[in-house]
């Protein structure tokens, strides 16, 4: 019996001392390029975005990692180019208005780099993918006092996975898309 009761309390304590944060959004950023005819790279971002961080360790070693972003906020400084990558040549905003990535794990390999994998939706199409994960550490903000929490998040994803942009061919706009994504996490007083 007491050992039943002792079981229960650690695993309400672990329960309560659960965090889920949320990104601070004018420290943050979800990026992205493309190849464009196969010598130079075109940026972009989605500037209507958020992202939820969960964890229970003090060393975020346990980190989970929500982002949902608005499509139709794609912004790659060029009007013409954004709109045409909210049409249904691309994204198909009107169909497909959000796109989403879900962790399943985050693993440890040396120092402040992690294995970030998850389940991204985008364009209707939901498939797994591996990211790297940089824990950049925790400071006090000294303008808030509040504790922040910096991550730098890369990887690639192939955009004909997810049937965007498959009609044209990787010499006009690049197959392979790198994700780049700073993410600060403020802890609320």
């Amino acid at each position: 019996m007491k050992t039943y009761l002792l079981s229960v309390l650690m695993l309400v304590s672990g329960l309560l001392s659960a965090q889920t944060l949320t990104n601070d959004p004018y420290h943050s950023k979800l990026g992205f390029s493309a190849n464009h005819l196969l010598i130079s790279q075109v940026e972009g971002n989605f500037t209507d975005f958020n992202v939820t961080l969960s964890y229970t360790k003090e060393d975020l070693s346990d980190a989970k990692f929500t982002v949902t972003a608005k499509v139709a906020s794609v912004n790659t400084g060029v009007e013409p180019r954004d709109n045409h990558l909210r049409s249904a040549d691309f994204f198909d905003v009107a169909k497909y208005p959000e796109l989403k990535f879900v962790s399943t794990s985050f693993t440890k390999k040396i120092g402040n780099q992690y294995e970030l994998t998850g389940d991204l939706t985008l364009h209707g199409v939901t498939k797994k993918v591996t990211l790297n994960a940089t824990y950049n550490g925790s400071v006090v903000n000294g303008m808030s006092g509040e504790t922040t929490h910096g991550f730098t998040i890369k990887g690639k994803i192939n955009k004909n996975d997810f049937g965007v942009g498959t009609e044209f061919p990787a010499a006009v706009v690049g197959n392979e898309i790198t994700i780049v994504s700073n993410l600060e996490f403020p802890v609320k007083k």
